[in-house]
C-alpha cells in the first residue's frame, strides 16, 4: 500500500544472501480492501505513520478563525448564486455550475471544474482550485499531482472509477482557476462554498478528506496550520473529516508522505466505525 504512494519501504534480503536481513519497519495493518504490498528494496526507509495509540485524541470541533472577507464583496458574489441549489440534482447543480458569473474567476477560465468519480461514495475528496490542466480537461486533480491521488486512493482500495465502498469522488473548492494559480480569495470561496456543499449532500460519504489549507478554511473555517488539525476527526454537515496535504505540496516534499498514509489510515478507519459518522 506504501508502494502505490512512492513512499518507499524495507524488505528482507533474499535468503541466499550472506549478509542478515534487514529489519522490516512497522506498518498499518492491512485494510480489507486494500491492495497487497509489493516487496523493495530501496536504499533508504521512509517515514513509518505512527500506530493508532499515538494519535491525538478525537475531537469533534475546530476553532473558526477565519478572517471577515470584505462584505460588499461576499454579499454581491451570494446575490449572483442561482436560487434552490440546496435541492438541486447533479444535472441541475452541474449546469449551475457551467453558467456560474458570480465572480470574476469566469471571465478567464476555459472549463468549469465540476467534480469526478462515483455517486454516492464512501470516500470525497476535496481540494482547493484547478490548474492549468484542470481548466484544460475541465476535470479535478489531473497532472502528477492527479497521479499521485489515484495512486494514493489505490493503496486504500478506492479510486475515481470505483463504486460504494471502492469509490471516491474528487471536486475542489473552487470550480474556475485562479489566474496565474494564485491564492483563492475568501469572496469566491464563498461564493463556491454553497455547490460544495450541495456536493457533499448527494454524494453522503462516510469521510472527506480536505487536501490543502484552502479545503480546511473552506470546510472547517480554521486557518490553523494543516500540522495541528492532522490527526484528529472534525466534521462538516455531519461527516467526519480528515485533514492532510495536498498532493502537490506532497511532490515537492515527499518527505512527508509518511504522514500523509498516516492520515489515510486514519480516514480508512473513521469510515469504517460507525460511532464516528
Amino acid at each position: 500500500m506504501l508502494a502505490e504512494m512512492g513512499v518507499r519501504v524495507w524488505a528482507p534480503k533474499p535468503a541466499a544472501s550472506a549478509a542478515a536481513p534487514e529489519p522490516v519497519p512497522e506498518r498499518p495493518a492491512a485494510h480489507p480492501a486494500a491492495a497487497p504490498l509489493a516487496p523493495q528494496t530501496p536504499a533508504a526507509p521512509a517515514p513509518v505513520a505512527a500506530p493508532a495509540a499515538a494519535r491525538p485524541p478525537v475531537t469533534a470541533s475546530a476553532r473558526p478563525v477565519n478572517p471577515a472577507p470584505a462584505p460588499a464583496r461576499v454579499a454581491a458574489a451570494l446575490a449572483s448564486l442561482p436560487a434552490g441549489i440546496e435541492q438541486m440534482d447533479w444535472p441541475a447543480l452541474r449546469e449551475a455550475v457551467a453558467g456560474c458569473r458570480a465572480c470574476g474567476l469566469c471571465e478567464g477560465r476555459k472549463h468549469t471544474v465540476f467534480g469526478t468519480g462515483s455517486t454516492p461514495a464512501d470516500w470525497l475528496i476535496v481540494g482547493e482550485a484547478p490548474g492549468e490542466h484542470e481548466d484544460l480537461q475541465g476535470e479535478p486533480f489531473v497532472g502528477a499531482a492527479g497521479q499521485l491521488l489515484d495512486n494514493m486512493l489505490r493503496a486504500v482500495g478506492s479510486s475515481r472509477t470505483g463504486e460504494g465502498a471502492q469509490g471516491a469522488y474528487i471536486t475542489n473548492v473552487l470550480k474556475c482557476r485562479p489566474p496565474a494559480n494564485r491564492n483563492p480569495q475568501s469572496a469566491e470561496v464563498a461564493q463556491c462554498a454553497h455547490y460544495l456543499a450541495r456536493q457533499v449532500a448527494l454524494v453522503q460519504p462516510k469521510v472527506i478528506i480536505a487536501m490543502g489549507r484552502f479545503a480546511v478554511q473552506a470546510l472547517l473555517q480554521s486557518n490553523e496550520p494543516i500540522g495541528k488539525l492532522r490527526g484528529q476527526v472534525h466534521r462538516y454537515q455531519g461527516v467526519p473529516v480528515i485533514v492532510t496535504y495536498h498532493p502537490a505540496y506532497l511532490l515537492r516534499t515527499p518527505s512527508d508522505k509518511g504522514k500523509a498514509w498516516a492520515d489515510l489510515c486514519l480516514a480508512m478507519e473513521t469510515a469504517d466505525t460507525p460511532l464516528r459518522r
